[in-house]
Order: structure tokens, then sequence, then C-alpha cells
């Protein structure tokens, strides 16, 4: 219910809430106290705004962009890749067997291979590319003016990056591989989720088929 709540906080337009905002200062400045108790007011609405609303589009444990940064983002990508028939490959990965880390070594374990894979993947790709965390172990990457064939090279690198991080916890060296899809836009795809759906597929294919490998979908 909690996360429910939190989830609906920010579904008002981002426009909006700017409005909302910038209507809450213009009521502050007409009240009827010391300027600089104005101005300290103000400064800590602005404050807490700006944390607010960073907060509803990151990861906290991670800092990478969250699933609704990621629906938003890709939403326009995706009409921009439909307009211009630019290249534009979408990528999905998720940390195999997950859930036995976090069952033989507790969930801060699982916190920190989650923060040592989302720096190696920050490592890795081009800043042109935006990495996000969307749920659990599961991570997706929009790579802009990328065609499937030029994805491989950056997917593959960063699957023998995690595959050789070997990452220490409480004096534990633990064994660590991700599972990646990838598909590339084509004009047969008619809606995003029909996007985002076709790259699950590939990342199933690849986890369904010994994990800790690469899988390029084919339309």
């Amino acid at each position: 219910m909690v996360e429910d709540l939190q989830e609906n906080a920010f579904d008002i337009p981002e426009d909006i809430l700017d409005s909302i905002q910038h209507n809450i200062e213009n009521i502050i400045r007409t009240f009827d106290v010391p300027e600089e108790n104005k101005m300290e007011v103000i400064k800590q609405i602005n404050y807490m705004y700006s944390r607010t609303k960073y907060l509803s589009y990151t990861d906290e444990l991670t800092g990478l962009p969250n699933r609704r940064c990621f629906d938003n983002d890709f939403a326009k990508e995706f009409l921009r890749t439909q307009r211009y028939k630019n290249n534009l490959t979408l990528v999905m990965f998720d940390i195999d067997h997950f859930k036995f880390v976090n069952d033989n070594y507790g969930h801060p374990c699982g916190d920190y291979i989650l923060k040592e894979i989302s720096q190696a993947a920050l490592q890795t790709f081009r800043q042109t590319d935006t990495v996000y965390r969307v749920g659990g172990e599961e991570f997706m990457v929009v790579l802009t003016e990328t065609d499937i064939s030029q994805a491989l090279v950056p997917l593959e690198r960063f699957r023998k990056t995690v595959e050789t991080l070997n990452p220490v916890y409480n004096g534990q060296t633990l064994h660590v591989t991700v599972s990646i899809g990838a598909f590339q836009y084509n004009p047969n795809i008619k809606t995003k989720e029909d996007f985002v759906q076709k790259t699950d597929v590939a990342l199933y294919e690849a986890k369904n088929t010994g994990r800790n490998k690469t899988v390029l979908g084919i339309s």
C-alpha cells in the first residue's frame, strides 16, 4: 500500500508540479514577516521540492534512473526513432541467481552487488547511453544511434566485466554474472510496449539457454 501511494504521488505532470511550487513561493512572499524569514522558508521549500523530484526519478540504492524515469525517457526516444528512423537498440539485463545471493548472504550483500554492477555498467556504456534500474535485479539500457550489431561489442564487454568482477563482501569472494537480451527497433514495432516485450523475450532466451550470455533478438 505504501509503495502504491509513493508511486501514485508523482503521477501529476511535471509542469503542473512546477507551477504549484512556484505558486507556493508567491504566496510566501505575501506573508507579513521579515524578508529574511520569507527567503529562508522559500529556500527550504525549494530544497525539499528538488529533493523529492530527484528521488521520484532516481533509484536511491544505485543512483541510477528508476523505472518511472525509464518510462518517460523511453517514450520520447521511441517517438523520435519512429519519426526520424534512426537506429535504436533496447537492452535488458539482470543478475543471474540473485535470489541465491540474497538468501545465502543476506540482503545487504545483495544491495552491495547491485551497486557494484551498476557502477560497472556506468563505466562500460557510453555517456550518451542511459542505464536504468527498473526493479529488483533488472536493468534496462537505451542505446541511441546504435544498431544491433554495434551493440554486441559493448554488451559483451559489460558481460565479461561482470564475470570477472569477483566482488568481495565480508571477506567472501562472490562470482556474479548477468544475462543480457537486446532488440533493435524496426518498422514492424508499433508500440513501445511491444519493443520492451521483444527485448524481454531475448533476455529470457539468454536465461533459459545457460545464463551469463548475450542474446540479440530477431524480428
